[in-house]
């Protein structure tokens, strides 16, 4: 997608060094960074430089291949491995990408491997593009079907950042809209802010500007009234880690969202590749939930009025915060899954007859 009309993607190779959007900066700054070991990719992981479950995969598996690079050693990219995983738990795609490259890397020889391990953290990144295209042109079908029936713009609520910035390109759960977009259907962007680092407001909105698709930053309390007045005709949002049994792990305030939404007979669907799925655990109670420095609730950072950036704190100094990254959405409260392979309902049955055969194709 585009950035002050320059294409770009969030992550790609340039001489041995891996580059990325550095997306802290965003909006008030647009610099490209430099990662040059495994530690710098660790880092970026950690400190949301990249963020959003594909784009912390494709960063994983990139940080492996200059793991390599940086030391053509079994030992030393098992230790990386291992410090990749744990950089951030919530994100299913991180180990996913991980031991997708480990498996193909495993009892490769030493002159080879660098080789191998560069196609396939680029089949990486080329495989999540062409998912998440056909998410939206998956996604697009039911944008299509609530402009059909109302003939006026197209409302949709979205919460954090599910989108290109979020992904290689293209987003997840604005593929549907930058597809809409592009086939003249009128749409408008509900973006809550997602406090506590303000990912919509800060990456959603910035990144629908640039593709000229009208938008509106709200609170993140707001959704419900506007569902309740009718200014909200369905809600697209973006998954960290989603179970075999349709529950749905995403930004913390997404379940409050999809409760709304029931409540208003408003759809609420979400917006994933296939390996986003996690296979392993069965109940949402056990998927290990991100608790962040307590910093990021308590100060904000923004211009000034010389346009310096400045972080202040908003918080009493005594006050305590607690800062869980994500929540989860049982199924029932959501109304499809948009996937590569098309729209299935979230439930028990349906998304592991779905991915199943995903599953088998990708690690066969």
């Amino acid at each position: 997608m585009k950035i002050e009309g320059k294409e770009y993607r969030t992550i790609w190779l340039e001489n041995n060094i891996v580059k990325i959007i550095d997306q802290t900066k965003l909006p008030h700054q647009f610099i490209i960074k430099d990662l040059k070991t495994v530690k710098d990719s660790i880092y970026a992981i950690k400190t949301m430089e990249v963020r959003g479950a594909p784009l912390i995969g494709a960063t994983a598996a990139y940080g492996l291949v200059l793991s390599i690079i940086e030391n053509n050693d079994q030992s030393f990219l098992k230790k990386s491995a291992e410090e990749l995983i744990n950089s951030r738990p919530t994100a299913i795609n991180l180990k996913w990408a991980v031991d997708r490259m480990m498996k193909k890397l495993s009892g490769v020889n030493s002159n080879e491997i660098l080789k191998i391990a560069l196609n396939e953290a680029k089949e990486i990144c080329e495989k999540d593009i062409k998912f998440c295209e056909n998410i939206g042109l998956n996604g697009l079908k039911i944008i299509e079907e609530i402009y059909n029936k109302k003939k006026d713009t197209v409302n949709i609520l979205t919460h954090c950042n599910a989108g290109w910035l979020a992904t290689i390109n293209w987003g997840t759960a604005t593929s549907p809209i930058y597809h809409a977009h592009k086939k003249g259907i009128p749409v408008h962007v509900w973006v809550d802010e997602t406090r506590p680092r303000n990912q919509g407001a800060n990456l959603t909105s910035y990144e629908l500007n640039e593709e000229e698709i009208p938008n509106t930053i709200i609170a993140d309390n707001t959704g419900g009234i506007l569902m309740q007045r009718g200014e909200v005709d369905m809600c697209i949002v973006g998954t960290d880690r989603t179970l075999s049994t349709g529950d749905v792990a995403n930004k913390i305030g997404t379940y409050l969202k999809a409760l709304a939404a029931k409540d208003n007979n408003i759809p609420f669907y979400v917006a994933l590749p296939s390996s986003t799925i996690d296979w392993d655990i069965k109940n949402y109670k056990d998927v290990p939930i991100e608790e962040r420095n307590s910093e990021e609730l308590s100060h904000i950072e923004g211009l000034d009025k010389n346009g310096n950036v400045k972080k202040v704190q908003i918080y009493p100094r005594k006050s305590k915060s607690m800062n869980l990254a994500f929540d989860v959405t049982p199924a029932k409260y959501v109304t499809g899954l948009i996937t590569e392979k098309g729209i299935c309902e979230a439930s028990e049955i349906d998304p592991s007859v779905l991915f199943l055969m995903l599953h088998i194709y990708l690690f066969q």
